[in-house]
């Protein structure tokens, strides 16, 4: 300002074209700076998802991608907070969402919202359009008192009822899965996650986890790092093993033979923590594995194609 006061109304040759050069430089260097502010305090996001399929019971991985380094970043879908972490390999942040088996068909939004270092907010809208299933019908044959419970067993049917529930609404505030997500049992699965189950004549819940072929005794590995949040002795699930892996999700295997590990205990990948067995309500030994995430019902098999193991 003081270079251009000093020559108002004065002439001089070739002084305009180089004030006008500077004052062209200076806008530049100035435009670039408030670019780049303005990029570090309000973080542009893109938020982007990948599936299986967008049905009830499947698994979506939410991901977002930041131009300015995050101070904060969160994100709610179905009712719940989804809770991401940033990928090492690619700067990339994750989270999983869980469609559960009863989701009503439709536009669903997942809000993601993020503060940068600069104290700039962002806020994402973005959809995920789930649409109809159909899971098919199974009938079968099992001891009249695993459908018709006797009155002295109600109470303990509703008390473990309660007790599982209550673990799958909880959320860890430590996430102990990493990578990829491993096959509990080496057999494959044997019947449809949702699928309707009609026992002795009688509809029932939907299945909601997958079963896996395997014998008495096949030796059962834990899928991923986790804790034990329970182990016991279920009516209808028989003796079973509940795997807390951080941040609401949840392994829970049934009707085994034998439980080998105790309830705090803390598991990796592809430790042993029961042997497959056919007690509870069963027609034969197999593998039951139910996953949670979020309180939402999903298919383990889509945990594992979407978050393989090495």
């Amino acid at each position: 300002m003081g270079v251009e006061a000093e020559g108002a109304g004065v002439e001089k040759p070739g002084m305009n074209g180089m004030h006008g050069i500077a004052r062209i430089v200076m806008t530049a260097a100035l435009a670039a700076c408030t670019i780049t502010a303005a990029a570090f305090v309000n973080p542009a996001l893109e938020v982007s998802h990948r599936a299986r399929a967008m049905h009830p019971g499947e698994v979506v991985v939410l991901e977002v991608r930041a131009r300015a380094p995050l101070a904060d970043l969160s994100a709610t879908a179905f009712g719940h907070e989804i809770r991401l972490f940033q990928d090492a390999s690619d700067g990339v942040w994750r989270g999983l969402v869980g469609i559960d088996l009863t989701t009503e068909p439709g536009v669903h939004e997942v809000v993601v919202r993020a503060s940068s270092a600069g104290g700039g907010q962002a806020e994402v809208v973005h959809a995920l359009d789930v649409a109809p299933k159909e899971f098919p019908t199974r009938h079968l044959k099992v001891a009249p008192n695993y459908v018709d419970p006797p009155a002295e067993v109600i109470e303990r049917i509703l008390r473990e009822q309660e007790e599982t529930a209550a673990i799958f609404r909880s959320a860890s505030p430590e996430r102990l899965w990493r990578g990829g997500f491993a096959r509990p049992v080496p057999g494959r699965s044997t019947s449809s996650f949702g699928r309707r189950s009609v026992f002795n004549g009688e509809a029932r819940n939907p299945h909601s986890g997958t079963d896996f072929r395997a014998g008495k005794g096949v030796p059962i590995k834990a899928p991923n790092a986790a804790t034990v949040a329970l182990t016991g002795d279920l009516y209808f699930s028989g003796k079973v093993v509940i795997l807390d892996h951080g941040w609401g999700l949840y392994s829970y295997f049934a009707h085994l033979s034998a439980i080998d590990v105790a309830e705090g205990d803390v598991v990796e990948q592809g430790d042993v923590v029961g042997r497959v067995g056919a007690t509870g309500r069963v027609t034969g030994p197999h593998l039951h594995w139910t996953v949670r995430l979020n309180d939402a019902r999903v298919d383990p098999l889509a945990l594992m194609e979407l978050l393989p193991a090495d």
